[in-house]
Order: structure tokens, then sequence, then C-alpha cells
């Protein structure tokens, strides 16, 4: 009888793994920046999750400088709401941008999204899937939701525009008059 000792085969390494591995690199060069969680220019910057925008580099921003809020599609949700009242009433933050993008998935989805989930798992989402087909359109909505919050304090400046991702610029969109 043989009793040679087969270990188990390693695990292939995660996406997550790798991540963790480079905050472990990380951590050993990091040195405390001594600032509190209100953000140095007072801005928020509510954006679409996509992996191709920067927001720092794009913005020109730096650590501590903003807030950062990001979902599917960019858009103000009552979720995005809360952070905003949060970031606005206890970390004196006074003004919102909101950015969409070129290209955008919810351009691409539409709310059946959520009957397809609901079919598939039995129970329907809570939440608008928020899809759109007008990036600018949808920048406008996001803008009035937020300008007309009752639980904002500050509305006055809440400008709102969409990046394009072949060029890397931001072209402003203007409120309806």
């Amino acid at each position: 009888m043989s009793t040679s000792a087969h270990s188990p085969a390693e695990p292939a390494a995660t996406v997550t793994d790798r991540l963790v591995e480079a905050n472990g690199r990380y951590a050993s060069e990091f040195k405390d920046p001594g600032m509190d969680a209100k953000p140095v220019l007072q801005v928020a910057v509510v954006a679409c999750m996509d992996a191709r925008l920067d927001l720092h580099k794009a913005l020109g921003l730096s650590l501590g400088d903003c807030h950062t809020i990001r979902n599917a599609g960019g858009v103000v949700t009552d979720d995005v709401i809360r952070s905003l009242a949060i970031s606005q009433r206890a970390l004196g933050t006074r003004s919102i941008v909101l950015i969409h993008h070129t290209g955008c998935g919810m351009e691409s989805i539409t709310e059946d999204f959520r009957q397809e989930l609901e079919h598939e798992v039995g129970q329907r989402p809570s939440w608008a899937v928020e899809a759109y087909t007008d990036a600018d359109q949808d920048v406008r909505q996001s803008m009035q939701r937020a300008r007309t919050s009752p639980f904002l304090k500050h509305t006055d400046d809440v400008r709102g525009f969409v990046f394009d991702v072949t060029t890397g610029k931001l072209r402003e969109v203007l409120p309806v008059a």
C-alpha cells in the first residue's frame, strides 16, 4: 500500500486574490495622509461605474478632493440622494457634478431587465433599472432629481456632463430652461 502524500491542487488565484496581494504592496508603502472625510473641494461627483472612467485623472483630482459616488449609469437614484445628503449635511460638500458617458451599457438594456431577473430568480427587484437611450436627457433628469430633493441643502451648483470615452472630453449638458 502506498502512503505517498498527495496534496490537493492549489486553487487558481482569483482576481480578488490579485487585488488583495496588490493591497499588501500598497499598504507596505502607505503613509497616513492625515486628512479627514470632508472633501477639500467640497464637491461630490456622481458618475457611472464604467471601468473606462478614471475620474480623478479626467477631472484633475487628488486624494481627498471629492466624494465619488458611482453606480450603473451614474443615475441619481434614492441611494445616490442618501449619499449626497450625508455628503452635504455631515461632511460639508456644496457642489454636485454628474457624469454620464458615451457608449454606456445602460443604453443597451431596457426596464425588461427587471422582469427577466424576476423570471430567473422568482423575485422582482425592488429597484428600477434606470435604463436610458439618451444620455443628455438622463443627465437632465438626474440634475432635476438632485435640484428638487428636499434632503439636499445645496442645490444651486448642480451641473451635468457627458464624458466621451474615445476623446476623454467632458461636454456639459444644460438643463431645460
